[in-house]
């Protein structure tokens, strides 16, 4: 009897373990189960059709056989830019959805309240849709890795231009209040280095929570700056440019963060109050005729076309969607038949020199085990009334 007890025990041992492996490892005969939060209702809720475009993707990736023969079940569920309700559906694709990783989720503050919990698990959190410098962070945080160019970054190469521009400026500069504004004004800061003091006449901050922004512009209108950084995100985009529109203020440079950028922010302010706005990207802007005959942009349309019909193509949202899904692919694609958490981020770590079909010309991807920064360049853009038109040279952080 004991033995047979002991047979039995031994059994269920080896069964849990196998089990245990086989979810480590992507459910070896099922789905690579993908697991995403993004704000499809709230006060940024523009940034959803980030989602639709990557559950139309990973369709087309299903439809022509898989990743490696292997279907992707992508799971994107709304926490409404609230870091309680990420932590919520964070924890239910975990614990109930049983995903292998954690995708291209949107925000600062939101990916924040759930960083130390998958860690903890040891989930990769890939490709945080954020550009704070905190998610590069391999040391302490080694299952969590950034998505985009980072906010201090982005913030070097705007002041690298106004000093080589304007030299003269005076700046004002308008910033949320919270890691996302504060680390755009710190790498803007650190490029205009003892020259900041002077340089900036006017700073003015504002909570997430705030109805308007107006009687700041007001008081940056009445310091004298000729440049305005409008360090802005969802709703406050276009009552930043309205506003300003509407004091009669009118920078000779004015700067939004890349994450500002698109269309469907610009339009509610009225796309002649932009005319002239200058951002940064390190995408081709896929309704940009110069961009007509490009075989990459080309296919990104007929896709659009096939899966997503009735979307705006101008809305550029949907092809950063499509972008950072294509970053995701080049990953699992090199994981071959091992799609163990591990396995993920080793290849996460490994990129060199990877093309992206809508990365602009010159610009590849690179990864390490110590640089958990995947885009490193930029280039800047100005909006001309219908779209965004890029100049000058590839710009980075140095």
């Amino acid at each position: 009897m004991k033995r047979a007890q002991h047979a039995l025990a031994a059994v269920l041992t080896v069964c849990a373990i196998a089990s245990t492996a086989a979810a480590d490892n992507g459910n070896v005969n099922e789905a690579i189960r993908i697991g995403q939060t993004l704000p499809y209702s709230g006060p940024v809720s523009g940034f959803g059709t980030i989602g639709r475009a990557q559950e139309a993707f990973f369709a087309k990736v299903n439809a022509e056989g898989g990743i490696n023969g292997r279907q992707v079940k992508f799971i994107t569920l709304d926490d409404a830019y609230s870091p309680p309700k990420t932590v919520e559906q964070t924890r239910k694709l975990v614990e109930q959805e049983d995903v292998l990783m954690m995708f291209g989720s949107l925000g600062t503050a939101t990916n924040n309240a759930v960083h130390r919990y998958l860690n903890s698990k040891k989930i990769p959190q890939l490709f945080v849709l954020s550009g704070a410098t905190k998610w590069a962070d391999p040391k302490t945080y080694p299952w969590t890795m950034p998505g985009m160019a980072s906010y201090e970054s982005e913030g070097v190469v705007y002041a690298k231009y106004v000093l080589q521009a304007k030299p003269d400026a005076k700046i004002a500069i308008l910033a949320q209040n919270d890691d996302f504004g504060r680390d755009y004004v710190a790498g803007f800061k650190r490029a205009l280095g003892s020259r900041a003091a002077s340089m900036i006449v006017a700073e003015a901050s504002y909570e997430t929570s705030a109805p308007t922004i107006s009687s700041q512009l007001a008081t940056l209108k009445a310091s004298g700056a000729d440049v305005l950084f409008g360090v802005v995100l969802g709703k406050f985009t276009p009552q930043m440019i309205k506003g300003v529109a509407e004091i009669g203020w009118k920078p000779d440079l004015f700067f939004v963060p890349t994450s500002a950028s698109s269309i469907s922010f610009l339009e509610p302010a009225g796309l002649e109050n932009a005319v002239g706005l200058i951002s940064s990207s390190n995408q081709k802007d896929t309704m940009d005729a110069q961009w007509a005959d490009d075989p990459a942009v080309k296919d990104y349309l007929a896709f659009m076309k096939q899966y997503l019909p009735n979307a705006d193509l101008s809305n550029s949202n949907y092809s950063a969607g499509y972008h950072y899904a294509t970053l995701l692919m080049a990953v699992l694609k090199a994981c071959k038949s091992d799609f163990s958490r591990e396995n993920i981020m080793r290849q996460a770590a490994s990129l060199r020199d990877v093309p992206l079909p809508l990365l602009l010309p010159g610009m590849t991807v690179s990864t390490g085990p110590d640089d958990y920064l995947p885009f490193q360049q930029l280039r800047l853009r100005r909006f001309n009334g219908k779209s965004w038109i890029s100049f000058g040279e590839i710009l980075d952080d140095r």
